[in-house]
C-alpha cells in the first residue's frame, strides 16, 4: 500500500481495560497491528470514560475542557446529569474540529463515542433512545447525516441499547457497532474514524477482571476486531493506520464506600421523603456526593469554608479512601474546574464509591432497581445484575468485582496505546493526551503554541 494511502486514514480504537497481556491473547488485533509498535498508556485521573476520551480528543485536562466525570452537577439549574450532555460541555475544540480546518479538507467521523451528539465530525452516530409519555423506549441513534440511522437500522436492525448496559450486556452492542462503522466507510470512507469498543468493560467489572468471563470477552472481542479489520479493509482498499487506545484498566475490588450515606449520618446531605421512597435532595444539602466508580466530587451549597473543613475531616484517612482534595489542591490532577466538587474523594485501588444515600433498602427510591442511568445521582455497577426475586436490580454494591478511576500508582493500572505503524507514538510511557497529538503529527499538522 502507498505512503499517499496511509497518510490519508487513521482509524482510532478506543477500548476500556485493554491490557499488554491481553493483547498477547488476540491474534486478529496482533495482525491488525503487525509491524507497528506499542507503549503503556497512563490515563489521567479520574480514569473514568467521558473524561478519558475527552482527554483523548482534545490533547487537554478537565481542568481545560470541563468533563470532570461521566455526569456533572448544574449549579444554576440544581440539576444533576448522568451520561446524557450533548457535545457542548466539552470546552475544547476536539480532533473532528483541528482537521476540518486542514488544507486537504479532512473528515471525521465519531462512532459511539461519548458527548459526541451534535459534536464537530462529519458523521456521527451514537444511542439516543426516545423516551416516551407511557413510560416506554423507542430504540434510537442520534446521526449525522439525520437520515443515516434509518439506512443503518434496514441493513443491521436497531441497535442493541438493552445489549450495550445493563444485566444483558455483551457482545452483541459492539458487533453492531463495528457492521455500521463498516457500511459507513464503505460509503463515506472517513480519513479520521474514532471508534469506541465497549465490550471488556462488562464482565471485568461484574465478574472480576481475571474471571473466565473476563478472559472470555476478549477472545469475543478480538473476533469481532477482525471483522473489522477485514471490513475496513475493503473500504479503504487497503489498511488504514491503526491506533488502538485502551481507556483505563479495571482493578480487583473488595470494598465499597458510600461518601452519601456518610455525609447523611452527619447531618450534611438531606432527602425528600415521597410516596415511593427517599429522593436526594441537592437543594437543601450542605453537602453530597456525586459518586462515580473510584472518583467522588463532593458538592458543598455556597462552598461553605467551615462545611468543607468538616467534609474533608469526615474522609481523610477513612478506610477505602486514598485522597481527600479540597478547593486548590484539585489542581494537583487539574480538577480545579467550576463545575467540579468543592471536595474530591479518590479511592484505594480495592475500593469504589457507591452512589447509595437511603440508610434502609425499602426506602430506596424505584429508579434504584432498574437500569435508570440518567436518574441516579452516580454511577451504578450494580445495574450489570439481575435479582430474579425481585426482577430488578439488586441493591447489593458488593456484587461488583472490578473498578477504575483511580490515579495511577503502579503498572497494573497501565493499559496501552498501540499503532500499526512504527515511530509515531511518544516514548513510554505515553499518556491519553497524546493520542490527540499523534493524530494531528500523522497528519502533518503541528500545534507549536499549544498548550
Amino acid at each position: 500500500m502507498s505512503t499517499a494511502k496511509l497518510d490519508d486514514y487513521v482509524v482510532l480504537l478506543s477500548v476500556p481495560h485493554l491490557r499488554e497481556k491481553d493483547v498477547a491473547r488476540m491474534q486478529n488485533l496482533q495482525e491488525m497491528t503487525a509491524g507497528g509498535e506499542i507503549v503503556d498508556l497512563v490515563p489521567s485521573f479520574p480514569a473514568v470514560t467521558c473524561p478519558v476520551q475527552a482527554n483523548m480528543t482534545t490533547g487537554r485536562l478537565p481542568d481545560k475542557h470541563g468533563v470532570i466525570a461521566n455526569g456533572f452537577y448544574w449549579r444554576d439549574r440544581d440539576e444533576v446529569e448522568m451520561w446524557t450532555s450533548p457535545n457542548d460541555c466539552i470546552e475544547a475544540p476536539q480532533l473532528w474540529d483541528f482537521l476540518y480546518h486542514h488544507e486537504r479538507g479532512l473528515v471525521s467521523a465519531a462512532w459511539f463515542p461519548l458527548h459526541s451528539k451534535e459534536c464537530g465530525a462529519e458523521y456521527i452516530c451514537t444511542p439516543a433512545p426516545i423516551h416516551n409519555p407511557d413510560g416506554t423506549e423507542t430504540l434510537w441513534c442520534y446521526t449525522r447525516p439525520e437520515d443515516l440511522y434509518l439506512k443503518l437500522r434496514e441493513a443491521l436492525g436497531d441497535f442493541p441499547l438493552h445489549r450495550f448496559w445493563g444485566p444483558l450486556a455483551n457482545i452483541e452492542s459492539t458487533r453492531w457497532i463495528v457492521e455500521s462503522a463498516i457500511l459507513l466507510a464503505q460509503e463515506y470512507r472517513p480519513n479520521f474514524f474514532y471508534i469506541y469498543l465497549p465490550h471488556l468493560d462488562y464482565a471485568a467489572q461484574r465478574d472480576g477482571a481475571e474471571s473466565a468471563a473476563a478472559m472470555k470477552a476478549v477472545q469475543e472481542l478480538d473476533e469481532v476486531l477482525g471483522r473489522l479489520m477485514t471490513g475496513l479493509r475493503d473500504a479503504y482498499d487497503g489498511d488504514p493506520l491503526w491506533l488502538v487506545a485502551g481507556e483505563y484498566v479495571i482493578t480487583p475490588v473488595e470494598r465499597v464506600v458510600y461518601p452519601n450515606r456518610i455525609l447523611r449520618e452527619a447531618g450534611l446531605l438531606k432527602v425528600r421523603e415521597e410516596k415511593d421512597g427517599e429522593y436526594l435532595d441537592t437543594e437543601n444539602s450542605a453537602a453530597w456526593a456525586l459518586a462515580d466508580h473510584q472518583v467522588a466530587h463532593i458538592y458543598v451549597k455556597d462552598a461553605e469554608p467551615d462545611v468543607i473543613e468538616r467534609v474533608v475531616g469526615l474522609f481523610r484517612g477513612l478506610p477505602g479512601v486514598d485522597e481527600v482534595l479540597a478547593l486548590e489542591e484539585r489542581s494537583r490532577y487539574h480538577l480545579n474546574h467550576p463545575r467540579s466538587g468543592e471536595v474530591i474523594l479518590s479511592a484505594q485501588p480495592d475500593a469504589w464509591f457507591a452512589y447509595y444515600y437511603w440508610l434502609e433498602d425499602h426506602l430506596a427510591p424505584p429508579f434504584a432497581r432498574k437500569v435508570d442511568i440518567h436518574r441516579k445521582p452516580g454511577y451504578d455497577p450494580v445495574e450489570l445484575f439481575f435479582d430474579p426475586n425481585t426482577r430488578g436490580i439488586p441493591l447489593k454494591a458488593e456484587l461488583v468485582q472490578g473498578s477504575h478511576g483511580a490515579p495511577v500508582r503502579d503498572k497494573s493500572q497501565r493499559t496501552v496505546l498501540i499503532s500499526s505503524h512504527p515511530g509515531i507514538l511518544p516514548p513510554e510511557p505515553a499518556r491519553d493526551t497524546d493520542v490527540f497529538h499523534v493524530v494531528l503529527k500523522h497528519f502533518g499538522m503541528r500545534l507549536t503554541t499549544f498548550d
